[in-house]
């Protein structure tokens, strides 16, 4: 039955995916925060339009699809297949995705490009095939999969949105909307996450949060000859390093004020450092370095725990710094950057982000105008315990389809929808995966989807959902996934989880 999951999911990855996910690559379908004008451009509303197309024509027994718009709003593609099998009474399986992307972002290679599609060696390169296109795609193959073998599946909704590049800021209130129509929701399936290696399954059990906005430091009116001014004006530029060593030490990067940080659990230490071992070296060398440029930490699990439970500042952006080729010798009036500090996963991303305001505007430096404009404040999010059945499943699956054991390990990215998921179903268990592996280089230039690994993940979640299904499941106490797979298949010492 393994090997005919595979072989079904890889077909629809060939026949049909791939190509879908080409068109897809070509529209420039920009998240709200990067393209105001999306309403007028239309570009989300055509890969709404072309995934609800395709939706329509796959082979699967009751499933019905709708765009939902609600007003003022970006739309949400909603699909509802029900159960098979003799479980119609189950609870709901939540399978989530989107469809809104990334800006362009500079230092594509020649030929290659966002809106580009190239296939090479097994990848697909272009913005948003991996970050989140192939979810609803993958999401229906692996359903479709289980009806062609004749496998019970839960009633399963999609919930595919528009904005969580943004900040999932419609998000809620959809949830709110379909809440009658989804039901029970015991089991969510998010695709929008990472993998450390493409060798095997991976679970991530925690994301960062995130508190980010511009801060912009003025001290003129106007831009004055530095020959006259300098000496006496205070620089914006000097001023915004000072109130930047406030929250980082310029040396380490370490982020100073406490409130920025938190516990990290012993059972996520302990998840760290297996993964540090399952990828060695590869923990820093997927990070393209420039020349002899080193990484902040040597040790591999403590790489792991900074990216994924330590906070950490990122200058993402400026601007009142002219280009270098048509700079003049003027003191500047003012300097604006725009920060991003990934928080770690139990903090609340809005009390951070009113703590970092605080923090840069209280008593500026040389009296100088300072101002802080907060543009996102997200929580992250640490997964429950994982029920006996899911810890199973995901072992199992791992092994029949990649043929290593299954690995978990935090992501350092934030997204938003996790932590109102979390609320929203706080009984429910949670299989956030993806296919951002090495160099698959989300939101950057050269953003790839490694083809064969989803392909392998599709057929994952399809046997994951069977084991939902399954009558006779493990379902114990929740145990930390941690702790072991499962009591049959227990992986080598060096990959427990």
């Amino acid at each position: 039955m393994t090997a005919n999951l595979a072989s079904t999911v890889a077909r629809h990855w060939d026949t049909e995916i791939v190509a879908q996910l080409v068109d897809y690559i070509r529209v420039p379908a920009k998240s709200p925060h990067f393209d105001p004008q999306w309403q007028a451009n239309g570009h989300i509303d055509r890969v709404v339009s072309d995934a609800l197309a395709w939706v329509r024509r796959q082979p699967v027994r009751g499933l019905t699809v709708d765009v939902i718009r609600l007003s003022g709003r970006t739309p949400v593609l909603f699909f509802d297949v029900p159960a098979t099998g003799s479980i119609a009474a189950a609870p709901t399986v939540l399978l989530y995705g989107h469809l809104d992307k990334q800006p362009e972002m500079t230092g594509w290679r020649d030929g290659f490009g966002p809106w580009t599609p190239v296939q090479q060696e097994g990848r697909l390169y272009g913005r948003g095939g991996a970050d989140d296109g192939y979810a609803v795609y993958a999401s229906l193959a692996a359903i479709v999969a289980l009806q062609a073998q004749g496998m019970a599946h839960a009633r399963c909704v999609g919930v595919i949105e528009t904005c969580e590049e943004s900040g999932s800021y419609d998000l809620p209130a959809y949830l709110e909307a379909l809440a009658p129509r989804m039901g029970r929701v015991d089991f969510v399936v998010g695709l929008d996450s990472g993998c450390g290696d493409y060798e095997r399954l991976w679970a991530t059990t925690s994301l960062r949060g995130i508190a980010a906005g511009t801060l912009t430091v003025s001290v003129l009116t106007e831009g004055v000859h530095s020959g006259d001014a300098s000496g006496v004006v205070p620089s914006s530029f000097r001023i915004a390093r000072q109130l930047l060593d406030r929250l980082e030490d310029a040396a380490t990067g370490r982020v100073l004020p406490a409130e920025f940080h938190a516990p990290i659990p012993a059972e996520r230490r302990t998840q760290a450092a297996q993964a540090a071992r399952i990828l060695g070296d590869s923990v820093v060398r997927k990070f393209p370095f420039a020349g002899n440029t080193r990484p902040m930490v040597a040790d591999h699990t403590e790489v792991v725990l900074n990216r994924t439970w330590r906070p950490a500042l990122s200058v993402v952006g400026a601007e009142g710094l002219p280009p270098i080729a048509s700079a003049g010798n003027v003191l500047r009036p003012q300097t604006s950057l725009k920060l991003s500090l990934r928080l770690p996963p139990t903090l609340n991303g809005t009390a951070a982000t009113a703590d970092l305001k605080r923090l840069f505007e209280t008593d500026p430096p040389a009296g100088a105008t300072v101002l802080f404009t907060p543009d996102q404040g997200a929580s992250g999010w640490n997964a429950p315990p994982t029920a006996p059945w899911l810890a199973q499943a995901l072992a199992e699956a791992s092994q029949a389809f990649y043929g290593e054991p299954v690995a978990a390990m935090g992501e350092g990215g934030t997204i938003p929808f996790m932590a109102m998921l979390g609320l929203h179903f706080p009984d429910a268990q949670f299989l956030i995966t993806g296919v951002l592996g090495p160099h698959s280089n989300a939101h950057g230039p050269n953003e790839f989807l490694h083809i064969p690994y989803a392909k392998k993940l599709t057929a994952c979640v399809a046997q994951v959902l069977a084991a939902h299904a399954a009558p006779d499941r493990a379902d114990g106490p929740a145990t930390a996934l941690s702790r072991g797979a499962s009591a049959q298949t227990p992986p080598p010492a060096a990959h427990t989880l």
